[in-house]
């Protein structure tokens, strides 16, 4: 069965084209190549400055997170969701430059039968014990309140969402539109333990969980927690993998606790760069839905994104192919692969960026560079094959 054909039985999408296809003609807003939508300063009326506001959340890692709640008792991962919601925002918003102070306002639908208070308890008090986790580190992020609603009918576990916002100096966003021919990439990655993270992080994101939960998880998962499924899906593509939850791997991690890494942040090592070096700062993408051929939706112009130099594929994404069997030119498109946030500058910047990424304990690198052509394209040469994304 194709890569293709399996999303589309999950009711998932790789590339999410039904939604590209529904904003097309809405308004791109005052920079049509920047990585979030900026609006004018609706609130303070300041040309100087713009508006910002982003919504994203942990998608289907919540159900992962019952899952492993279920099976060991473990409360502490629904901290990690909390994370996860948090930081598939923040770092969206990192990519034009914003570094706060934000606002944020979590959402949360859940299915009252199954979720209890303890566990709504874990993810809002999660939720601020990370906003101070990351003040330590000179992001500034004030929780707002939000909305915990009770939708069992609507939904069969738990859904974690969150929507941030902030207001910031027009001279001081960050677009593509001055990439050029000759810039390089620097990639951080995704995996390992940041100084300011408390253990090994597997790299997983919170994108492909759809994918990743089934491909690795046994059946047996969908016999005894039904609700953790849609029940329209066909049997052959529900938990199909060959790994127990508290399995052990080649990491610090047993499987579960793996897919269910927490997202990480780069949000204090980019502030760090914006600070030294924000005049040389051509364009950061974070590699979340669309994975390595990401950048192809903010290319201002016929430019090629060449990588033929990425990090080294950490375990869990050659479990998840090994599992699925997967395309290695669509697990680059789906999974960041080991690199979650690409900055692109010119090559002396570029090795200062490293030097920042390091003190953090992030792994990084110049992973490729950027050339002239007549499209819009992505190559990447990887030890598991070329592959070409346009």
């Amino acid at each position: 069965m194709s890569d293709n054909n399996r999303y589309n039985l999950r009711g998932v999408s790789a590339q999410k084209e039904d939604v590209h296809k529904a904003i097309a003609k809405l308004d791109k807003g005052l920079y049509p190549h920047a990585f979030c939508k900026i609006y004018p300063d609706y609130w303070g009326g300041d040309d100087a400055y713009c508006n910002l506001m982003h919504a994203d959340g942990a998608g289907t890692k919540s159900s992962l997170a019952y899952l492993y709640w279920k099976e060991t008792g473990d409360l502490s991962v629904w901290k990690g969701i909390a994370i996860d919601s948090i930081v598939m925002n923040t770092d969206d918003l990192l990519c034009v430059g914003a570094t706060g102070p934000f606002t944020y306002s979590s959402t949360i639908g859940r299915n009252k039968n199954l979720i209890p208070g303890e566990v709504i308890s874990e993810i809002i008090n999660g939720t601020q014990s990370y906003f101070d986790t990351l003040a330590e580190y000179g992001i500034d992020v004030k929780l707002m309140g939000g909305e915990t609603a009770d939708v069992g009918d609507l939904v069969r576990t738990v859904i974690v969402d969150g929507t941030m916002s902030c207001r910031m100096r027009r001279d001081k966003l960050v677009t593509t539109d001055k990439l050029v021919d000759g810039d390089v990439i620097v990639s951080l990655a995704s995996y390992g333990q940041a100084s300011y993270e408390t253990e090994y992080n597997s790299g997983m994101g919170s994108n492909g969980l759809t994918s990743a939960r089934h491909e690795m998880l046994k059946k047996e998962y969908a016999t005894k927690y039904p609700e953790s499924i849609d029940p329209n899906l066909p049997d052959e593509v529900v938990y199909n993998g060959k790994y127990s939850l508290t399995d052990a791997t080649d990491t610090p991690l047993n499987v579960g606790k793996m897919i269910l890494s927490p997202t990480r942040t780069y949000a204090p090592v980019v502030l760090k760069v914006l600070q030294q070096h924000f005049d040389k700062i051509h364009g950061i993408i974070h590699c979340s839905g669309g994975g390595q051929s990401k950048i192809l939706h903010y290319l201002p112009s016929a430019l090629r994104v060449v990588k033929n130099n990425l990090l080294p594929v950490p375990p869990l994404f050659t479990m998840i192919q090994q599992s699925a069997g997967t395309s290695w030119k669509e697990m680059y498109q789906v999974f960041n692969m080991g690199q979650r946030l690409e900055i692109y500058t010119d090559r002396d910047t570029a090795e200062s960026i490293v030097g920042i990424s390091k003190y953090f304990n992030i792994y990084a690198q110049i992973s490729g560079y950027v050339e002239k052509s007549d499209k819009k394209e992505v190559i990447i040469e990887s030890p598991y094959g070329g592959f070409s994304y346009s």
